[in-house]
């Protein structure tokens, strides 16, 4: 048996509890490499202890596969199988895994009563919108439904919220390297300009065919930089638009001293070749989007992403199949090419970490700039700062416009900026609930706590600014009537201050006629620390002396 991580026991609360509030349709997020097939095996091990019968849905075999032998090991429990001559209708087993192909059929699907299954997991969840998913969920329509994916983008999460009701629980790539559950990813630009001008877009992604002819000239200079770039003491995955392509790299790479392999989904000798891989008979690996789900080869530790691609959650699953952790391997390589484009945004690497657009294309410039490898999360840390310089100008302007206004309410926006908060200044609901307005009880709560809500859209962002207010004010944050007060006399970074802070400064100003003691400067003030600031600063010392004794 698997003992859970604690992020993957919150996943699994946090999906009971969705359940048992009466939500029948919801999602769970983690990045590849993060154990989602462990973490939905013990939701299935929850319902069947319970008495329901439980499906897993997924696209290809290989998924199937993987989902029923990590419950095998994770809980015991044995599925039975519906694909291809296999059904599972007459099984004594309480867990089936389908193919979505199979189960699709009107024959197929009457072989069961439509109440069969209590519980459906969806792996791969980005899938189902297609009609072949709804065919199979729209039957069994009374079942419980978890949908799980990694990191999908914006437009992914709005997409899925057509189905979906709620997020359930979401652990992302940053936090999932942060705890060391997935390993740090490097970046490099290759300084090699390939011209994407002419390739056209087919269902909103690049035409494979069309990049497969833009790539070709430029395969003899891509192996000489991946040579240059160490690529061939490192165990590497290549993604290429199209089988042709990805043969005649291997053929290049070959020529260059590499030993490199292709495998294709057409390879009758697939299940060698990835074998020999594994045994590190090649150390290069070229396919076209073949591994992208259900592949773990936990030890490799470079991608060379010659597949570009608009569709983020397409970029995650290829770079994921190297942010796993082994033995003796500390980072991840991620070599980035200078794609020359002028219709489309591309994934970069800065866009598996970063939370906003704005510091994206501020972490791909940085990293286009540096001469060498770099690490995403210093880069991040970096191009955050950086944006952050960039809001608090525009910041400063707006609050020049709203000294004119006569509210004691905080704007939003001041707020969401002040305390630095991406995910509200970046916020776009998914799903349906979150793009009803706010309600009656949210506006009056938002009010009560210093927020003007005329300007809250939806019930989305309501009650992420609640969840926001709440927090702080368990942490001793300052509030949002310290923070215009405050930032109205022209003091910084308010947001960031203790409650504490903020009200011993707003007392001085108070005997002062309101007016800032002429001995404080508010453009350069830095408040006092508090003894938090310092239990907080001393807290890790404590720990190791009382470890220690």
């Amino acid at each position: 048996m698997v003992t859970l991580r604690p992020y993957q026991e919150e996943a699994v609360t946090a999906i009971h509890n969705e359940w048992d509030s009466g939500i029948k349709k919801t999602l769970l997020v983690l990045p590849t490499g993060a154990g989602k097939t462990i973490t939905f095996s013990k939701v299935i091990e929850n319902v069947v202890t319970s008495g329901e019968r439980a499906l897993i849905l997924a696209h290809r075999g290989e998924l199937l596969d993987q989902a029923a032998d990590k419950l095998k090991k994770t809980t015991g429990l044995t599925c039975a199988v519906e694909k291809a001559e296999n059904s599972a209708s007459n099984s004594l087993c309480p867990v089936t895994v389908g193919s979505v192909q199979s189960l699709m059929r009107e024959k197929r699907l009457a072989k069961f009563p439509k109440d069969y299954y209590k519980t459906i997991v969806v792996d791969e969840a980005h899938h189902i919108l297609s009609k072949s998913y709804q065919s199979v969920l729209d039957y069994f329509h009374d079942a419980k439904v978890l949908g799980v994916t990694a990191t999908p983008d914006r437009g992914d999460k709005k997409n899925l919220g057509q189905y979906f009701e709620t997020l359930a629980y979401e652990y992302t790539l940053p936090k999932a390297i942060k705890e060391g559950y997935l390993c740090k990813i490097e970046a490099q630009t290759i300084p090699l300009k390939l011209d994407l001008t002419s390739v056209s877009t087919t269902q909103g992604d690049f035409n494979a065919a069309e990049l497969g002819s833009a790539l070709d000239p430029f395969l003899e200079q891509i192996a000489d930089e991946m040579l240059s770039t160490g690529c061939m003491q490192r165990k590497t995955v290549v993604f290429l638009p199209l089988i042709a392509t990805a043969q005649k790299f291997m053929n290049v790479l070959n020529d260059k001293g590499f030993k490199a392999a292709e495998v294709n989904g057409t390879s009758k000798d697939r299940e060698e070749i990835l074998e020999d891989f594994n045994q590190n008979r090649y150390n290069v690996l070229c396919n076209a989007m073949l591994l992208t789900e259900g592949w773990d080869q936990p030890d490799v530790n470079c991608i060379v992403m010659l597949r570009p691609t608009k569709i983020r959650s397409l970029y995650c699953q290829c770079v994921g199949r190297g942010t796993r952790i082994h033995p003796g391997k500390d980072s991840l390589l991620l070599l980035d090419f200078l794609w020359h484009v002028e219709r489309h945004e591309l994934c970069h690497p800065a866009h598996l970490i970063a939370e906003s657009d704005d510091i994206a294309k501020k972490m791909t410039e940085l990293i286009e700039d540096a001469d060498g490898v770099v690490d995403l999360e210093d880069i991040e840390e970096q191009a955050a700062s950086d944006v952050l310089t960039e809001r608090e100008e525009a910041l400063a302007k707006l609050l020049k416009e709203m000294t004119t206004r006569k509210r004691k309410l905080v704007d939003p926006i001041q707020f969401e900026m002040s305390i630095q908060a991406e995910d509200l200044v970046d916020y776009v609901p998914s799903f349906g609930w979150e793009m009803a307005p706010p309600s009656e009880k949210q506006l009056e709560a938002l009010e009560k706590k210093g927020i003007f809500s005329d300007e809250i859209e939806c019930a989305g962002k309501a009650a992420k600014l609640l969840d926001k207010l709440h927090a702080r004010q368990v942490e001793g944050l300052s509030t949002p009537k310290q923070i215009r007060l405050l930032e109205k006399k022209g003091f910084k970074h308010v947001g960031t201050w203790e409650f504490a802070q903020a009200q011993k400064l707003i007392g001085e100003i108070a005997a002062n006629g309101w007016r800032v003691p002429y001995h404080i400067d508010p453009f350069h003030y830095i408040p006092e620390p508090t003894m938090k600031n310092v239990f907080d600063e001393f807290e890790p010392f404590v720990n190791n002396f009382s470890h220690g004794a």
